[in-house]
């Protein structure tokens, strides 16, 4: 009986210290992601039809799990998001062109990327789904070919870190990136601007 007490009043500790709820943090995540997403989902809704240009692919779903809701994961921070992106973006499309079968192809994009990712420390995983767009992804997204790293990726990218930059940053408790001087740089130039 003893025991069994003893392992209700630990599992009470972990679920109540693993379900905290942070009123201010989660506000700020939903409207850091909010702005994200929304933005580049605007620019979409917005651009030439008959241009077939494409901004919002699935994998910065993922990352602003981590620009906005880990805000301090290594994973999270600048450099991560926009070279993991173009990394994987490079190796998916190059690989399209050089592998024919779509399952070996999917296998090598994947795996490569996250190998160059280690190798040049730009580990983001959303940037695996990014390589796999780049090979499963609509006819669209195949017709753009290395415009692919340009647009989406790297306009996407940049439009969720400056609103990560300013909706993180809103806040004392909330600071990004981990790297400060990269931050304090990025301020003094453009968001003193705005003050």
């Amino acid at each position: 009986m003893k025991k069994l007490k003893r392992r209700v009043r630990l599992l009470k500790i972990v679920v109540y210290k693993e379900t905290l709820i942070d009123f201010k943090e989660h506000l700020w995540t939903f409207i850091g992601s909010f702005f994200g997403i929304g933005l580049i989902g605007y620019l979409q809704s917005r651009s030439l039809s008959d241009l077939d240009n494409l901004f919002l692919i699935g994998s910065f779903g993922a990352s602003s799990v981590l620009l906005y809701g880990v805000i301090q994961s290594p994973l999270a921070q600048p450099r991560n998001l926009i070279g993991g992106h173009l990394v994987c973006a490079f190796v998916g499309v190059t690989i399209r062109y050089l592998v024919p079968e779509v399952w070996l192809a999917a296998a090598f994009a994947v795996s490569i990327s996250i190998v160059l990712m280690q190798i040049t420390r730009t580990l983001h995983p959303p940037g695996g789904a990014t390589a796999l767009i780049a090979i499963i992804g609509s006819e669209k997204i195949k017709a753009l070919g290395y415009m692919y790293l340009l647009s989406p990726v790297l306009s996407g990218v940049t439009i969720l870190l400056i609103v990560a930059l300013f909706f993180n940053n809103m806040t004392s408790h909330r600071q990004y990136p981990v790297n400060r001087h990269w931050y304090r740089v990025w301020k003094r130039k453009y968001l003193q601007r705005f003050q």
